[in-house]
């Protein structure tokens, strides 16, 4: 069952235009979104949510009209980002109060047991909370209101290693324990190498690709090694290849040169890419 569907979304500001995103996910799913900064993953986001309202195309979350039933469906779904900064004066209790209201099916229970687990104290202030307690926060609140779809936008982002992957393993429990969906955007892959089943990468407002994250890395192969050990024939096939101190280091797609160099990861594959772009 598809939890989420796009279909020909698009939207245009002065310098940078969303062009015809398409893509779905699978109900129970974990998604990478990926992408370099500016290249659309946030105001993809925000068009599907209508937090800004796209000039054209079609949405479905748990097989409802975002356009049509906009309230129903943001019942079902968890937003959480790693810039949190709405009111930073307000007492986490005072949030939650004014949270609570708008889901019929908040779980108070299951919002008290996340304080605990998380150590939230509800007498701070937002702007006395780390960054990554300002997520466990969001995080909560989903929770709470037992979110089908949990969307992610830069989770992770500004976290010491440590603090990510124990949010990592927080986002793999809402899927294996209570049958969640997660779409997360991130520019940083090695996150998703853990944990995505999907990716879907975007490029100047553009999908370059979305199939399953296996399927994908396996398209493509990294290759350093001496320069002179590697035949100009195998050179001309790198992709965006670089050259530094007598060795050279490229991407290689796996059909060109099936046995050569190594398996590329999630970081290798998009950072030769958009230097292919670049170039």
């Amino acid at each position: 069952m598809e939890i989420l569907k796009i279909e020909g979304l698009c939207k245009k500001y002065p310098e940078f235009s969303l062009k015809n995103v398409t893509f779905s996910m699978e109900s129970g799913t974990v998604m990478g979104f990926i992408g370099r900064n500016g290249a659309g993953k946030t105001t993809t986001l925000k068009s599907m949510l209508r937090l800004v309202h796209p000039d054209a195309g079609h949405v479905e979350i748990c097989g409802m009209d975002v356009a049509e039933q906009e309230l129903a469906v943001k019942a079902q779904i968890g937003f959480v980002t790693g810039s949190a900064a709405y009111y930073p004066r307000k007492r986490l209790a005072q949030l939650t109060a004014a949270t609570r209201r708008f889901y019929p099916n908040w779980d108070e229970a299951r919002y008290q047991d996340c304080l605990r687990r998380f150590a939230l104290d509800e007498g701070k202030r937002v702007s006395e909370l780390s960054e990554g307690m300002k997520v466990k926060y969001q995080l909560a609140l989903a929770m709470s209101h037992h979110a089908k779809l949990l969307i992610l936008d830069e989770p992770t982002s500004g976290l010491d290693p440590a603090a990510r992957d124990g949010l990592l393993g927080l986002f793999l429990e809402l899927v294996e324990r209570d049958g969640a969906s997660v779409l997360f955007s991130t520019h940083i892959t090695s996150d998703l190498d853990a944990c995505a089943d999907t990716i879907t990468y975007i490029r100047n407002g553009e999908i370059f690709a979305s199939e399953a994250r296996r399927a994908f890395t396996e398209r493509y192969r990294y290759l350093r090694a001496d320069e002179a050990a590697v035949s100009p024939e195998l050179a001309a096939k790198l992709i965006a290849p670089r050259r530094h101190q007598g060795e050279i280091e490229g991407l290689l797609r796996t059909a060109d040169a099936p046995e050569a160099g190594s398996p590329a990861t999630l970081e290798q594959i998009m950072v030769h890419l958009e230097r292919e772009v670049e170039a």
